[in-house]
């Protein structure tokens, strides 16, 4: 069912965007992430600016910086639509956030303040807390924590890569119909990633990623030098 415009312009994250397009873009991407806009799902330009009560032309800018971004494909003569991927193009993005993903944490623990701490804790802690009847969207909250570190590694290049990287995977697997159980017992597997940002742990930031990340993905760091098959083929 496509999302209504009350459901559309409702932004979770609560921030201010500086423009008409940044704010469109934001709505859209977490309706994406969220689920209320399926992969293959077409974006029709016209109903969206209705919805919006603006015009076609920030509505046709945020559609452009999220093709940008790799949320919607342009297909030629018939629209924007919601991204859909292969199997294979899950495990080529995951074993990139594993790499880039290690690196943020790393950078996050060695910029680690306090309030950072605070912050980060208290979204492990909604999330471990987190029920079905409860008013909390589970994505958006899940996407934050993951998004409080990226920041806090202090590289916005860094930052801007696994947004459209990690988004991408969220619409994905937003489309997945999991059941109140398997969504707790993933959302309560992220303290292990705090107490790598925190300094509380021995493990390294790259095997607390991909064990993360096999928690939702199929051998996400297949691609990558991680990957047991690159291990294997490099020990002879």
């Amino acid at each position: 069912m496509p999302a209504t415009s009350a459901q559309i312009l409702e932004h979770p994250t609560g921030s201010a965007p500086s423009t008409l397009k940044a704010y469109v873009f934001n709505a859209l991407r977490d309706a994406i992430v969220s689920g209320r806009y399926k992969p293959g799902q077409r974006l029709n330009e016209s109903q969206l600016a209705r919805e919006f009560n603006i015009s076609r032309i920030p509505i046709r800018e945020a559609l452009m910086q999220l093709h940008e971004h790799g949320l919607v494909m342009n297909h030629e003569r018939r629209g924007m639509f919601v991204t859909v991927l292969s199997e294979e193009d899950v495990q080529r993005i995951n074993s990139l956030r594993v790499i880039l993903e290690a690196e943020a944490l790393k950078l996050c623990a060695a910029h680690m303040t306090k309030p950072v701490a605070a912050r980060l804790t208290q979204l492990v802690e909604q999330m471990e807390n987190w029920g079905a009847t409860r008013d909390i969207d589970a994505a958006a909250i899940d996407l934050e924590f993951h998004r409080t570190i990226w920041k806090t590694a202090g590289n916005p290049y860094l930052t801007k890569t696994l947004d459209s990287l990690a988004t991408v995977l969220f619409a994905h697997t937003a489309l997945e119909n999991v059941n109140h159980d398997v969504m707790a017992w993933r959302l309560n597997h992220h303290r292990a990633l705090l107490d790598v940002a925190l300094g509380r742990s021995d493990t390294r930031a790259e095997d607390a990623v991909i064990s993360h990340l096999q928690l939702h993905y199929k051998s996400p760091e297949r691609f990558s030098s991680f990957s047991p098959e690159f291990a294997g083929a490099h020990a002879r």
